[in-house]
């Protein structure tokens, strides 16, 4: 009877074990029971691997693939490799990660055919860095790039190289790309010739090219490009590169509509750089081809170098100071930028902008955002700009230090008054504390 009674005790405890395991591979809903099984991450669709692993680095797919065979195929797919951004810095100065040079190799060996959209994101100022950057460039033999990027994020990377090294491997992807659209080059150095390159290689084709702080390239370099790739709909420059003869070149029939100009206005040593006057008809020719183009332009100068600008009417319509800028600049913006959209003002100094707000507000009928950092006003006059602006004004960021209280409005009143005229709740920005 002992026996019996631990054989059914022994068998009753394995009956209840069992049940337990069934009842967690089972699931009660609504009184239903279905099975609910752990993922099987080897049999998912490989058009949803695709798309995770085009968001992951190069060495976190290289990883990735090595999971099963399914990902592997994934990781070899053309898809996969037609768009890539090269990460490339020396371990023992960053912290980030760098993209392996043999993974590197791999890739280029196998994909370089797929290659369409690529980026060298150099992330240090290391020379070895910019020079594996270069040493990869001219691998791209075989590449029908449609986009190509050389980004860095410290100075100087590329232009610590010697000249001849990067012009080489630029012009390798310049002539064997055949079908450039997209080409942006900051801080390298590039030159007229490279440029004569990319010209006779890829003029049908060329819509985008941004290239800033490029100091080898002349403004007959890029009125080279103007007058040759009549489809560029998007050019970022240095304004020592800009001239009437570029304007003009912009502005011929056989030159479609440019969409977007980007225009950098940069002095590192104030008094030392001089800066040329555009002449207005160059402009009122420009904006009579291209009536829609977007202006942009960037003023990195000190207060007194701002003599040859905005004298005359200028169809600027996104204007940045970076900074300190004058209340008699502001003054004439408002004089002389009737297509002005956008307006950002880092610092001005401790005299209020009250007139020149009230007349940018008067003049400027197309104002829409506006940002304002170390500047003053007074709460009165920033009420009334934003009463005589309207609803219109879509995105308005002002420190709340720039605004000074007055015997009309308080620091705690403001935030309703403007709400009111911008019909939505608003308050001015506040400065971290941290």
């Amino acid at each position: 009877m002992k026996r019996g009674r631990k054989t059914n005790e022994a068998n009753s405890s394995s009956s209840e074990e069992t049940t337990e395991k069934e009842s967690k591979r089972y699931k009660v809903v609504d009184e239903k029971t279905i099975v609910v099984r752990s993922p099987d991450w080897a049999n998912l669709l490989q058009d949803i691997i695709l798309q995770v692993f085009q968001y992951l680095p190069l060495l976190d797919r290289a990883h990735a693939s090595q999971v099963c065979r399914s990902w592997n195929q994934v990781f070899h797919m053309p898809d996969l490799w037609r768009c890539f951004e090269f990460e490339l810095n020396q371990p023992a100065t960053s912290y980030l990660r760098a993209t392996h040079p043999e993974l590197i190799k791999q890739i280029i060996k196998r994909h370089s055919n797929h290659l369409q959209y690529v980026s060298f994101k150099v992330v240090d100022s290391s020379k070895e860095s910019a020079e594996a950057a270069c040493d990869i460039l001219s691998q791209l033999v075989n590449c029908s790039l449609k986009t190509l990027g050389l980004i860095s994020t410290a100075r100087p990377s590329f232009m610590d190289l010697p000249k001849s090294h990067f012009i080489s491997a630029l012009t390798v992807v310049f002539v064997n790309s055949k079908s450039l659209s997209s080409l942006k080059i900051d801080d390298t150095p590039v030159d007229d010739p490279s440029l004569k390159v990319l010209v006779a290689n890829n003029s049908d084709t060329l819509k985008l090219l941004k290239m800033s702080s490029c100091p080898h390239v002349s403004p007959a370099g890029i009125l080279c490009v103007a007058d040759q790739c009549h489809g560029l709909r998007e050019l970022a420059l240095n304004y020592h590169l800009l001239s009437d003869e570029l304007l003009l070149a912009l502005s011929s029939e056989k030159h479609v509509r440019l969409e977007h100009l980007r225009i950098d206005v940069v002095s590192e040593n104030p008094g030392q750089t001089q800066f040329h006057t555009i002449q207005k008809s160059s402009w009122d020719a420009f904006i009579k081809h291209s009536p829609k183009v977007n202006l942009v332009m960037y003023f990195f100068l000190y207060e007194e170098e701002f003599d040859p600008f905005f004298r005359y009417e200028i169809p600027v319509t996104h204007l940045y100071f970076g900074r300190s800028v004058s209340k008699d600049v502001l003054g004439r913006v408002g004089m002389t930028c009737p297509r002005l959209v956008e307006l950002v003002v880092c610092a001005n100094g401790l005299r209020p902008l009250d007139e020149e707000l009230i007349r940018i507000a008067e003049r400027c009928k197309y104002l829409s955002a506006v940002g304002l950092g170390e500047c003053e006003v007074s709460c009165s006059a920033f009420v009334e700009f934003v009463k005589m602006c309207g609803g219109r004004l879509s995105q308005l960021s002002i420190m709340e230090e720039v605004l000074i209280p007055d015997q009309k409005y308080s620091l705690e009143q403001i935030h309703w008054e403007v709400s009111k005229h911008l019909g939505r709740v608003w308050f001015p920005d506040m400065m971290p504390t941290w």
